[in-house]
Formats: structure tokens, sequence, C-alpha cells
């Protein structure tokens, strides 16, 4: 069976039992792909055994970067290429070139961390999304379990579902085509049948 396109998802209603759910589903051994709520859940990263993020670490470059090139700008505009003595403050007056080095920090900080999300998370420009169920964007919890990446069969997957209080499971098979699904025909579904649960793809 090929990896990443066989996959078991459980719907859940509520975010206490879906909690309840990763951590007994983890517990059995059973390897979770991934979790799509509508809502951020508290706790939800730590149960799915996530490591830190290094978000934090790629905001501090982006702004150390805005902060280097706002200064290196200003030292360049006002002490070398256009020198001006405005009311009596000497070329480079540090204190007046903090908003801009502010600003600049902020905008490459928050840029850089769209963008790095952006690549990690395989959402490249003109990409479709992977859609497993369009509830998630509305009123459903979402677990997708990749059948080729454990070793329970699918009815033993199923019946640690069951026990996990999953409202709804089926099975959810990706083609190469849904995988390189156009962008174009996956914006004119989108606001053609919206996230009602009638426009969801179960095959």
């Amino acid at each position: 069976m090929e990896k990443n396109k066989h996959f078991l998802v459980g719907i859940f209603d509520d975010q206490d039992d879906l909690l309840h759910a990763v951590e007994h589903i983890r517990h059995a051994g059973i390897k979770i792909h991934e979790v799509f709520t509508p809502y951020p859940i508290h706790g939800l990263e730590h149960e799915l055994g996530y490591e830190r993020s290094y978000m934090p670490k790629a905001a501090f470059l982006f702004g150390a970067t805005g902060t280097t090139l706002a200064i290196t700008m200003q030292t360049g505009m006002m002490g070398i290429d256009w020198p001006m003595i405005i009311g009596g403050k000497s070329f480079l007056a540090i204190p007046d070139f903090v908003p801009v080095t502010f600003e600049s920090t902020v905008l490459l900080a928050s840029f850089g961390m769209v963008g790095t999300f952006f690549v990690a998370m395989g959402m490249h420009p003109l990409t479709a999304p992977r859609l497993f169920d369009r509830r998630a964007t509305d009123d459903k919890l979402v677990m997708a379990i990749d059948l080729a990446n454990n070793s329970m069969t699918e009815d033993q997957i199923k019946a640690v579902l069951k026990e996990a209080h999953a409202t709804e499971m089926y099975r959810k098979d990706f083609t190469d085509e849904d995988n390189q699904e156009s962008f174009f025909s996956y914006l004119v579904d989108l606001f053609t049948k919206g996230v009602t649960s009638s426009s969801r793809k179960l095959s």
C-alpha cells in the first residue's frame, strides 16, 4: 500500500472527545497523520507529540534582517548619500531611526513567518489543498490516519476509533489526480459547493 494515499478518517463533534481520542489512539500504537479543526484546541499539539515549532527562530532571523536593512538604509541615505542637518541634529541621529527600524523589523518578521509557514506546509501558489473533509472548516473535528504507516488493519483501526467515540468513520483514497488537483477547479468547487457536508469527496 502506497503512503500518503490511503487514509482512514474519523470525525469527532467535541474537542474533549478528540483530545481523549488522540491519547487513546496513540497509546494503542496507531500513528496519526494529522488532525484538522475549525478552531485552535489548546493542548492538541502536545497530545499529538509535536515538538516545539521553529517559527520563533525564523521570526527572529527575519526581524534581525529587517533591523539591519533599516539601519543600513537610513545611514546610507542620511549620512552618506544626502546628508542634511535638520533642526541642528547630526547626520546620524540614531534616535530618529527608531520608528522606521521598528516598522521594518515587524514588517519583515511578519511576512517572513507567513512565507515560511506556507513553504513548510506545502501551500505553494496555485496549489490546491488536500481536503479530507470540508466540515473541518465548519463544525467538525477531523482525524486522518495513513493506513500505510500503521501495521494494524483497517478494521482494527476502525474498532479503536469507535472505542474513542468517533461519531463517523470512512476511508479516503487519494488518486494521483486528487494529489495534483487543479487550483482553479478547486476554487470553482469551493465557491459553488462551499463547506457543506454534501460537497466532501468520500472516494
